[in-house]
C-alpha cells in the first residue's frame, strides 16, 4: 500500500511541476514499427473473435452465456500469454426475452418484424397506431391525444462513416417510450435504429422516466416500418403486440482482466479493451467480440516482446456495456476508490464493429504537454491509412465513466459506414468481419498501446471532474 501512495504521489507532483513535454523514444518508434508489420500477418483477433462467436455465442448480459463468456475470456487471457488474470465483480438488474410478435389488425391483416426493447416490460398492447417522422413531434402531441394508442416513431437514420445520427437513433429509443407514455400511450414502437433495408429488427436498450408505468415497447424492421408507414397513410391501422420479456432480479457478472507487466513503472497502465456482453439477436460479431478480439490480440502480441513495455498494458472484457456501461461504471468507481485514476495513464475501447480504423487522436487534461507524443503516435499509425486529426474524437464507451473522473483517452475511429446495418440484430455474426481490416485495427491498438506505454512523461491523467467530448 505505501509502495502504490508513492507511486500515486510521485505521478501528481510530475503533473504539478508540468515537466518537459512527453516524448515517445526513437528505440520504441522502431520497435513499434515491426510490431506494426507483425501484426498484420498474425491472424490472433480473429481466432479470438471466431472462438467467442463459435463456442459462447450470443451473450446477453444476465444470461447463462453471460457466465460461460467469463470463463471464456479468463481462459483466453491466459492462453494468450498474459501475466494476470483476474476478474472484478459488476451487478445490474437482470432483463430477460423469452419471445415476441405483432400484427396488423382488420382488412390488411399482416404479421409484422419486430423486437422487444431491452429494459421494455411484458405484455400485450392493441391499439390504432399514430405515427410521427420523430420525438420532437412526439413531444409537440398535445396532452392524452394518444390516450388508447399506439406510438410509432417513423425516423429513419442516415449513413455515415462516423455513425453520427446514432446519437439522434438512440434518443429516439431511449426517450420514445417515456414521451408516449405521458401522451397517454398504451404501447410504443419505432423503426429501428439502423440503416439497413433488411427484415432484421435492431434491439437496444430503452429506458422509463420515473413516475411511469413502463408499456411495452419494440422495434421494426426497416421494410416494416415502410410498410407500416403506408398503411397509416391510408387510413386508421389497429395493431396487436404481444412482448414476453422483462426484468427479474439482479445479477452479478465480471469484468475480466489481462495485464503484461510493465518493466519499469508497473503500476502505471496502458488500459484496452473491448466489451463482453452482446444483445441475444446475433452473436455479437462485430458489437463486441472484435474488440475483444482485438485488444486481446493487442496485449498478447505486445507480450511476446523479448522486453516488456514500460508500463503495463491492461487489457478489459468489460461486462454489461449494452445496458448501461456497467462494467465502465465499476470499473472507474473501483479505481476512483482506491486512488487510482492518475495511474490509469491512458485508456481507449474498440467498440465500434471491425472496419478499419481511418483517425487518430488523445484527449485528457493536459493535451498540450502530451501533444508531441500523440503526434509522433499518429505518425507510427499512419502507414496503416490512420490520419491524424488532433481536433476530434472522445473515448470510446467503457471508458466514457474513467475520463469523466480526470482518466485519459484515445480515439482510434473505426470506418463505421455499414455499422449500423447490423447493429443489434441477428445479422451480427462472424461472416460479416473482414479478416484483413481487423488486422488493421489489432496492428493500430497494439502500436498505440506500445508506444503509450514507453511514453517518457504522462498523458494528464488526473483525479478530477471532467465531461469529456462525444466520440
Amino acid at each position: 500500500m505505501r509502495r502504490l501512495a508513492f507511486a500515486i504521489a510521485a505521478v501528481l507532483a510530475c503533473a504539478n511541476a508540468q515537466a518537459a513535454p512527453t516524448r515517445i523514444p526513437e528505440q520504441a518508434l522502431a520497435q513499434a514499427a515491426q510490431l506494426r508489420e507483425q501484426a498484420l500477418a498474425d491472424d490472433t483477433g480473429w481466432k479470438v473473435v471466431e472462438a467467442l462467436t463459435t463456442e459462447v455465442g450470443p451473450r446477453l448480459a444476465g444470461s447463462e452465456a453471460d457466465a460461460r463468456a467469463v470463463e471464456w475470456a479468463k481462459a483466453r487471457f491466459k492462453a494468450l500469454g498474459f501475466d494476470k488474470v483476474w476478474t472484478e465483480p459488476v451487478t445490474f438488474p437482470k432483463w430477460e426475452r423469452r419471445g415476441e410478435r405483432a400484427e396488423v389488425l382488420g382488412a390488411h391483416a399482416q404479421p409484422l418484424s419486430i423486437t422487444a426493447l431491452g429494459g421494455s416490460p411484458g405484455g400485450s398492447a392493441e391499439g390504432e397506431v399514430v405515427r410521427f417522422d420523430g420525438l420532437d413531434a412526439l413531444k409537440a402531441a398535445p396532452a392524452g391525444s394518444l390516450a388508447g394508442k399506439i406510438a410509432f416513431i417513423d425516423y429513419q437514420m442516415s449513413r455515415s462513416r462516423n455513425g453520427m445520427d446514432y446519437g439522434i437513433g438512440g434518443t429516439v429509443r431511449s426517450q420514445g417510450p417515456s414521451e408516449a407514455i405521458r401522451k397517454g400511450a398504451v404501447g410504443y414502437i419505432m423503426r429501428s435504429a439502423g440503416t439497413d433495408s433488411h427484415r432484421v429488427p435492431h434491439t437496444g436498450i430503452t429506458h422509463f422516466d420515473e413516475g411511469l408505468t413502463p408499456v411495452p415497447s419494440a422495434a421494426l424492421a426497416m421494410p416494416d416500418a415502410d410498410q407500416l408507414a403506408r398503411l397509416v397513410a391510408r387510413g386508421p391501422v389497429r395493431i396487436r403486440m404481444a412482448l414476453d420479456c422483462g426484468w427479474d432480479g439482479s445479477y452479478t457478472s465480471q469484468n475480466v482482466i489481462g495485464e503484461i507487466t510493465g518493466r519499469e513503472l508497473p503500476q502505471e497502465v496502458v488500459v484496452i479493451g473491448g466489451h463482453l456482453d452482446s444483445w441475444d439477436l446475433g452473436t455479437g460479431a462485430i458489437d463486441d467480440a472484435a474488440g475483444v478480439g482485438i485488444t486481446m490480440a493487442a496485449g498478447h502480441l505486445i507480450g511476446q516482446l523479448e522486453q516488456a513495455p514500460r508500463r503495463t498494458i491492461r487489457v478489459i472484457a468489460f461486462a454489461n456495456e449494452e445496458q448501461g456501461l456497467h462494467g465502465g461504471f465499476a470499473y472507474a468507481a473501483a479505481r476512483a476508490k482506491a486512488g487510482e485514476i492518475p495511474l490509469q495513464h491512458i485508456g481507449a475501447e474498440s467498440d465500434f464493429g471491425a472496419g478499419r480504423i481511418y483517425a487518430f487522436n488523445t484527449g485528457s487534461g493536459n493535451p498540450d504537454g502530451s501533444r508531441e507524443a500523440t503526434a509522433q503516435i499518429a505518425q507510427a499509425l499512419a502507414p496503416l491509412g490512420i490520419e491524424y486529426r488532433p481536433d476530434e474524437g472522445g473515448p470510446g464507451p467503457d471508458i466514457i465513466p474513467l475520463a469523466s473522473k480526470g482518466g485519459a483517452w484515445a480515439w482510434l475511429a473505426q470506418d463505421g459506414t455499414d455499422y449500423f446495418d447490423l447493429h443489434h440484430t441477428a445479422d451480427d455474426t462472424l461472416d460479416k468481419i473482414d479478416p484483413k481490416a481487423l488486422a488493421q485495427n489489432v496492428a493500430a491498438y497494439t502500436v498505440f498501446a506500445y508506444l503509450a506505454a514507453e511514453a517518457e512523461g504522462g498523458f494528464g491523467s488526473e483525479a478530477k471532474d471532467v465531461v469529456p467530448p462525444q466520440e
